[in-house]
């Protein structure tokens, strides 16, 4: 696993993802936090920031996933990966974990930002830590999800479009799941709403359940894509 770990993570750097990755990122969050923050007054809500972010999730998640899997199947590497004497749980573990990495490294970079709250007003740390772990966790279950679309295409454009189409549906129904007059779809909504689960984290609270939420769809997501390789194997 942790020398996919490692081809996986130098890969992003061989090929341009990488750096339009990291680029795109941190432009994004310079300008939100920039026109939501500083141009508002340092003590402006920090929680709008965050949610705007996670909202940027639907393009950037996208561009980090969208070549994970579809590229060893478009260049003909993937049987070399199935053979390979390394269980698919860690093949696919280790590809996550090198997006994760890049993912978390970026998001950690682009909080020196924070240095101007700290400067000019006074932010709730807690608050801020708060924060930054939900972003990571709806980060991990979006790349979780990625990767599982990435396995069932050969196209990166179409794992790309189809992943920006999910993320997007996960935001979206704890967005308008408060305007559904039925009381059970509402609830079905708010259940599988990722945004929804967010909230908690906006006040500083470390809500445990959330937790098991977020990494329960990385399991879960992570499993679907060992079994698409494991009905591969044995065509």
């Amino acid at each position: 696993m942790i020398a996919i770990f490692k081809r996986e993570l130098k890969a992003y750097f061989i090929s341009p993802i990488g750096y339009i990755f990291v680029a795109v990122f941190l432009a994004v969050a310079g300008a939100l936090f920039s026109f939501l923050t500083i141009q508002s007054s340092p003590n402006s809500d920090i929680a709008f920031y965050f949610l705007t972010i996670i909202f940027s999730f639907i393009v950037l998640i996208p561009l980090l996933t969208m070549r994970s899997l579809s590229e060893d199947r478009k260049t003909k590497t993937e049987q070399m990966l199935l053979s390979a004497p390394v269980s698919l749980m860690g093949i696919i573990f280790g590809k996550f974990l090198a997006a994760f990495v890049l993912f978390a490294g970026t998001l950690l970079l682009s909080c020196a930002n924070f240095y101007v709250l700290y400067k000019f007003g006074e932010p709730n740390t807690a608050v801020l830590i708060g924060n930054v772990i939900a972003i990571l966790l709806v980060g991990s279950a979006f790349i979780a999800i990625g990767i599982f679309i990435s396995a069932m295409t050969e196209n990166q454009l179409t794992a790309a479009i189809l992943s920006i189409g999910s993320i997007m549906f996960l935001l979206l129904t704890g967005v308008f799941s408060n305007y559904v007059p039925v009381m059970a779809i509402r609830y079905v909504l708010d259940f599988v709403s990722i945004f929804s689960r967010f909230s908690y984290f906006t006040y500083g609270l470390f809500d445990i359940n959330s937790i098991i939420y977020y990494a329960s769809i990385v399991l879960i997501f992570l499993f679907l894509t060992v079994r698409i390789y494991e009905s591969r194997r044995w065509k």
